[in-house]
């Protein structure tokens, strides 16, 4: 049973922030992850990554550059910006209160 898109909307800049803290990566990379990660359960569509990408490239988040050729098409990588990670902490300390705020209000 895959996620509904609620559950991810308004996190996917997060979630692709995270990816790149780890490493500079491109477009089916980071969907190919999500969806591992996710164990299947969210997987996002094209059109939603790459919509994802040029906003965050125009806010200044990410950054890009073309990687070398290697038997294939010529990929653009992206790479997270100081801005990106100064917003990738916030978000973290937002998750982590909502994470506790929600669980009282579901669970408890």
């Amino acid at each position: 049973m895959a996620f509904s898109s609620d559950i991810l909307r308004g996190h996917t800049e997060t979630v692709i922030l995270k990816i790149l803290l780890e490493k500079d990566s491109y477009g089916y990379e980071i969907t190919k992850r999500i969806l591992e990660d996710s164990e299947g359960l969210i997987d996002i569509k094209d059109a939603t990554i790459y919509t994802a990408f040029r906003r965050m490239e125009i806010d200044g988040l990410i950054g890009t550059y073309w990687g070398d050729v290697t038997g294939g098409a010529r990929r653009r990588y992206y790479h997270i910006t100081d801005k990106g990670r100064r917003l990738y902490r916030d978000k973290l300390k937002e998750w982590s209160d909502i994470d506790r705020v929600l669980n009282r209000l579901i669970r408890n």
